[in-house]
């Protein structure tokens, strides 16, 4: 029950930051106070929607679960109200979210696992989980997916979706190995901003 309780806080703490992430590109487009929420909503909850819709699981838990959508919109409007004074924290939310990515690619993939999906189909899925969001926020606001560019975001979430995969199919399941999995992707997101590590781009 304990364990449980601490994934479900977890979660929301990255639903929480992904809304502000979303939020955050609303306000930059100058959207008003709905389009920010919706913004922030879609960024927060639409990879876990496409999840869920894939694997059959309906309603999705983002509207099956009041504590998801309220806590997205929750904190997109608090971004919009508050928006001038995040870049000084601009460090922990940045660390939020790359903990927010360990959780989502970790219990996407299980949850795809558990649902009967393939490994392949599993280790994708995961990926989606965590990333689905922003590549939703940028399509909204009118950008290029920033995964799809220059962010060593999505190469993070696949090779955590594999690893899950790996511990799930050699038997070593629990908490434990769920949160070591999630900090070693969080580890190496860090280390990625903090290296400025990207993706080879093709050169003209």
């Amino acid at each position: 029950m304990a364990s449980g309780y601490l994934l479900l806080v977890a979660d929301l703490i990255g639903v929480a930051v992904f809304a502000a992430s979303g939020a955050s590109a609303g306000v930059a487009k100058r959207l008003d106070l709905f389009g920010v929420a919706f913004v922030g909503f879609a960024a927060a909850l639409g990879g876990g929607i496409l999840r869920d819709l894939t694997i059959g699981a309906v309603p999705p838990l983002a509207f099956a679960d009041w504590r998801y959508a309220t806590t997205a919109v929750l904190a997109s409007v608090a971004v919009f109200w508050l928006h001038p004074r995040l870049n000084r924290v601009r460090r922990a939310v940045l660390l939020l979210d790359a903990a927010g990515l360990g959780l989502f690619t970790a219990t996407g993939t299980l949850k795809a696992l558990h649902a009967g999906v393939p490994a392949v189909g599993a280790c994708l899925l995961g990926m989606l989980t965590a990333i689905g969001g922003g590549l939703t926020r940028d399509l909204l606001t009118g950008e290029i997916p920033v995964v799809l560019q220059r962010d060593f975001y999505a190469i993070v979430a696949l090779g955590g979706a594999i690893l899950i995969t790996v511990l799930d199919r050699l038997g070593v399941t629990g908490l434990v190995p769920l949160v070591t999995a999630a900090g070693l992707m969080t580890g190496v997101r860090l280390l990625a901003l903090y290296r400025r590590w990207s993706a080879p781009v093709a050169v003209p």
